[in-house]
């Protein structure tokens, strides 16, 4: 019987973790996916052609699976056990933007490498200019990351899916 009950607690598990990664990664995807949209749209009012929508998603799925990492490692449950939900989410903000602009510039290195640019290829590409629009995804980034992972610690204090019912689920009002 306890047999039965390991099996079942691991599929359990295991449906679990891959509908969160998921949704980690729909939410990434459009979140990147509209940083694209909005560079091509810039860059299409001087005639510049911009496609790039495929690094949105394998962005998307990279950091999905570093942010269940993280969740798995308890990135801050201990840091920040009894403290006020801000510091976890700020913290949380500040550590996966910092990732995302370490997968920026190991994005850059390897356009740079396919681009006979070398190593430096994305060091140079920040000398020309690339520097501003750099910072500014990391803090539009960080500031994006805020609510997300305000839900996602909203969601561990109301317990695993209450938070989901709240909001796809219609509420019965008390009568009166």
């Amino acid at each position: 019987m306890d047999e039965v009950n390991q099996k079942t607690g691991w599929k359990h598990k295991a449906k679990r973790e891959f509908i969160r990664y998921w949704l980690n990664v729909f939410y990434l995807a459009i979140v990147f996916g509209l940083f694209a949209w909005y560079r091509r749209l810039i860059l299409a009012h001087y005639e510049i052609v911009y496609l790039e929508y495929g690094t949105a998603i394998v962005e998307a799925m990279v950091l999905g699976k570093v942010i269940m990492l993280g969740d798995m490692l308890g990135l801050s449950r201990k840091i920040f056990r009894d403290r006020p939900l801000i510091l976890p989410t700020l913290y949380k903000a500040m550590v996966f933007s910092f990732f995302v602009a370490l997968f920026a510039v190991a994005e850059g290195t390897v356009s740079g490498l396919f681009k006979g640019r070398g190593w430096r290829g994305w060091f140079d590409e920040m000398q020309g200019g690339g520097k501003y629009e750099f910072l500014a995804r990391c803090v539009m980034l960080f500031v994006v990351f805020i609510p997300y992972f305000g839900f996602k610690e909203l969601g561990s204090v109301f317990g695993e899916g209450k938070l989901g019912k709240l909001f796809f689920r219609s509420q019965r009002t008390a009568p009166g």
